[in-house]
């Protein structure tokens, strides 16, 4: 029990801004999360001794959301109105860097969804290649080849808005 908490815990954090990035709402994430690591323990020892740790964890919680994500698709989102984040009713922040992450946030979610994944785990979490081919269950050069295309398609919608000629602000010398 003690070397399964010693592998996992400090893995949680990344977890939680995976599910985050696939779920855009804080309580799913968490419960995405907490499906994810009561899976685990109850198959830690249908875990291969020689895998790494954190992509088995990854492709557990990525599995996890896809099925999820089936299953709303199916059922349709459904909130009682008790049950209501309260988030959903906050105003959006008025902040530059909240305008930059929102558009970020929404630039990587027009992204097809296998280069968004690929992305997602090289660039955010840090994973290598090979983990992130083990996580979403693709070869290493189909990584490779998402996460470039990918990147290309988000650097041309970034640089598609900026204007043609730079700006130039004028100063009063006196």
């Amino acid at each position: 029990m003690q070397d399964m908490m010693a592998a996992v815990e400090p893995q949680i954090p990344g977890l939680r801004r995976y599910a985050r990035a696939l779920t855009h709402d804080v309580s799913s994430a968490d419960d995405l999360v907490q499906d994810c690591l009561e899976r685990v323990v109850s198959r830690w020892s249908q875990r291969r001794s020689d895998g790494d740790v954190k992509s088995w964890l990854f492709a557990i919680l990525h599995n996890l959301a896809v099925s999820q994500f089936r299953q709303v698709k199916r059922r349709g989102a459904h909130v009682a109105i008790d049950d209501a984040n309260e988030d959903a009713f906050a105003r959006a922040p008025s902040q530059e860097d909240g305008m930059r992450h929102r558009e970020l946030v929404a630039r990587l979610d027009a992204l097809p969804d296998d280069q968004r994944d690929v992305i997602l785990l090289v660039t955010v979490e840090g994973l290598s290649y090979a983990e992130a081919a083990r996580v979403l269950d693709i070869p290493v050069g189909t990584v490779m080849s998402r996460l470039s295309r990918g990147r290309e398609r988000l650097l041309r919608s970034i640089t598609a808005d900026e204007p043609a000629h730079p700006v130039t602000y004028l100063r009063s010398v006196k």
